[in-house]
């Protein structure tokens, strides 16, 4: 689903008096069942109504990057030793953050939006597959949206339909993060059983949701409930089940150059599964590119890589040149910063750059993780983890015998190395137990557990009194 016509479709049914507008205000303010979701268009524009949620920099324009990357191990805000971001990099982060309280708002109004397509389409006369289609996407972003809740803030308040009248409960107490995952899976089995596969999709439709994106997000979710007290016996073969289902598929496909990942002229290649799409205005754009270019290439230079970070890369290793540099014309910097997302045709703050929430790298090293998760003697577990490796120019791994741990070591490492500045490093550190290691081995900072979630932003807490805090904040 190309940009254009994620924001024309509105626009052209009348509902905003430009799309500017459309970006500012909530899409359905001023509706009611009675005068809208009464076709097929309706249906569609709903849809649309919840991907434009994404593309703002408050959820997966900016914030996304800050609230999963800075409180990790490779990158430094420059600079700042107050604030939001410092906070973030430096785990002294409260439940006044801002980037947190964005983090959990818009999450929460993404759900809104799938919850109204959700209950409103059913009942609409028209196509069954393609009704269910869009069900499927709805369903698929709430998911996304309560799992990113779940694994940032534990328990989370578990809305399933829209808020209606004042009978309605607007305040809500916290979901055990049990039940909150077993929705998320649910929600996820059914996007998969009713989206289009990939080459159903067509080009001007790239970006909505594929079975396969499902199947990719339904492994990642069963390995990150694999590592918790919530985890169930089944979660990691359900995970390697997940992940060779989008490989056996053949529909992705690790791209040959590692960089054509990431240009926008290249987007939504073979190794795309799922990406919120951005545009030059009048459509949105990415503000990543600018925040990471250093001041002399018109940058806001906000963040550099840590020097440990940019020594770890073998010589050899494509992805280092690509993703990190040093350069600025004929000019050497003294730090590093990232240069993953490009665009020679950025306007200002606005990027084609796209957001990539999962490709068929990412998929690849899961089935590694789970497979070591299953049985650490399966010397199957190096081959997702070695075609990574080759792509990037660098020898497999010996598939001699690894312990458990120490090939959890070579995951942390090689997820690093590929997905670096992709919204995962948070995550991957929390889910395979390395977040107090690596900060003390790199920092000497000693993290303590009430750190592992976020917390509930403040200002929640005060509106709504049946949220109660999360232990530390």
């Amino acid at each position: 689903m190309k940009k254009k016509i994620l924001l024309l479709s509105l626009c052209t049914l009348g509902l905003f008096t430009s799309c500017e507008k459309f970006l500012e205000e909530k899409p359905y303010d001023f509706l009611t069942s009675s005068n809208f979701y009464q076709n097929e268009s309706d249906a569609i524009a709903g849809l649309n109504g919840v991907f434009s949620t994404m593309q703002a920099q408050t959820l997966y324009g900016r914030t996304v990057w800050l609230v999963t990357e800075l409180p990790g191990d490779y990158m430094t805000v420059v600079g700042a030793t107050t604030g939001d971001r410092a906070e973030l990099s430096r785990f002294s982060f409260t439940a006044n953050n801002g980037e947190i309280s964005f983090w959990w708002v818009n999450l929460y109004r993404m759900i809104s939006r799938a919850n109204d397509v959700i209950e409103k389409v059913p009942p609409i006369s028209m196509n069954e597959a393609n009704k269910n289609n869009i069900l499927g996407n709805a369903r698929f972003l709430r998911a996304l949206g309560y799992f990113e809740l779940v694994r940032s803030y534990g328990d989370v308040p578990l809305i399933l339909a829209p808020i209606k009248g004042p009978n309605d409960d607007i305040r809500p107490s916290r979901t055990p993060k049990a039940q909150v995952y077993d929705q998320i899976i649910e929600d996820l089995k059914f996007a998969e059983a009713n989206c289009l596969k990939e080459n159903q999709i067509t080009a001007t439709n790239k970006g909505r949701v594929s079975s396969g994106a499902a199947a990719a997000m339904l492994a990642k979710v069963y390995l990150t409930r694999a590592s918790t007290a919530d985890a169930k016996s089944s979660d990691n073969q359900d995970a390697l089940d997940a992940c060779n289902r989008v490989i056996s598929s053949n529909l992705y496909s690790l791209s040959p150059v590692y960089g054509d990942v990431f240009l926008p002229d290249k987007e939504n290649g073979p190794e795309h599964i799922f990406s919120v799409q951005f545009d030059l205005p009048p459509n949105v754009g990415n503000i990543i590119v600018r925040q990471n270019l250093p001041a002399a290439l018109g940058g806001f230079a906000s963040f550099t890589a840590e020097d440990w970070f940019v020594k770890s890369y073998a010589n050899n290793d494509v992805r280092k040149a690509w993703n990190l540099s040093n350069q600025a014309g004929t000019a050497t910097l003294p730090q590093y910063y990232f240069n993953k997302f490009r665009d020679d045709k950025r306007i200002g703050n606005d990027s084609r750059a796209n957001w990539l929430i999962t490709r068929y790298a990412d998929v690849l090293l899961m089935q590694s993780e789970a497979i070591n998760n299953i049985n650490a003697g399966d010397a199957t577990k190096y081959q997702g983890i070695n075609r990574v490796r080759q792509r990037a120019g660098l020898a497999p791994l010996p598939t001699t015998a690894t312990s458990k741990d120490a090939f959890v070591d070579l995951l942390v490492q090689e997820r690093a190395w590929e997905l670096c500045d992709e919204g995962h490093r948070r995550y991957d550190l929390i889910r395979l137990n390395r977040l107090k290691q690596v900060e003390k081995a790199i920092f000497n900072r000693d993290i303590n557990d009430n750190f592992l979630l976020f917390p509930i932003p403040q200002t929640e807490v005060v509106l709504n009194p049946n949220l109660t805090q999360n232990p530390g904040f």
